[in-house]
């Protein structure tokens, strides 16, 4: 069962927090990176390109935490346990461009590489936790 990402979750999601993304390799060991992340429909939105070790292990187990501390306070974080729901190519670029204005208040995100696929990932949340405050 889907968990809800509202109140607080949601606010602290939807301002521009770096996220901490955990992935399982495939020895079963855990991968972490900081990335950039959004709320759309119910989902974390993260965005990645092809090829990159994160995604490759999304792509074989779909199972990730999220978790994005306030940058005003960093006691303060909500964690977000779930599986990716879907992913698309075609909404990759325009998503990372969406993100970049988030983040970084340019229209178009600046450090695209010449053949790079970029992929837009919809993580279901299954359990959302906010600490601290």
């Amino acid at each position: 069962m889907a968990a809800q990402i509202e109140g607080r979750a949601r606010e602290i999601l939807e301002a521009p927090n770096m996220a901490h993304v955990a992935t399982l390799r495939a020895d079963g060991s855990i991968h972490g990176v900081v990335a950039w992340a959004d709320v759309e429909d119910g989902h974390v939105t993260l965005n990645s390109a092809r090829g990159r070790i994160w995604p490759t292990n999304l792509e074989r187990d779909p199972r990730v935490t999220i978790t994005v501390a306030n940058a005003e306070n960093p006691y303060e974080f909500v964690s977000v346990r779930g599986r990716v729901a879907k992913e698309s190519d075609e909404e990759g670029h325009d998503h990372i461009d969406a993100l970049a204005k988030k983040y970084l208040g340019v229209d178009e995100y600046p450090f695209h590489q010449e053949g790079e696929q970029r992929v837009k990932f919809y993580v279901e949340p299954e359990k959302v936790t906010v600490q601290g405050g």
